[in-house]
């Protein structure tokens, strides 16, 4: 008796385990890059493309904002091409060099 009492306390603990974890619902949320933007794919920059802007000598520019993944820099940024990579552009804005996509001006990546 105490066998079967106790065999069937274990199969219900082992059931009600099973059950708790078939409700559990993980949900992915996007990536926040900046407030008010929303991302939910990380670009990744060919390593040629990082060493190209490191290697380039181009003054720095003032921009009164934070610069973060995700930023669509105003018209008043001036870009620099990546030699080779269409779809990368560059600049200097407080003294931090950023790899942007050259058709929405959305930076990519901040490089230290």
């Amino acid at each position: 008796m105490r066998k079967t009492l106790m065999l069937a306390s274990v199969a219900l603990m082992a059931l009600s385990s099973t059950a708790f974890a078939q409700s559990t619902v993980i949900v992915e949320e996007p990536v926040v890059v900046d407030p008010g933007v929303t991302n939910s794919t990380v670009v990744e920059v060919p390593g040629e493309v990082r060493t190209y802007v490191l290697d380039q000598s181009t003054p720095s520019v003032v921009y009164d904002g934070d610069v973060v993944v995700g930023t669509a820099l105003p018209d008043t940024v001036e870009l620099h091409v990546v030699q080779g990579y269409d779809g990368y552009a560059y600049t200097v804005v407080n003294e931090r060099r950023v790899i942007v996509d050259p058709q929405t001006r959305s930076v990519i990546q901040v490089l230290n």
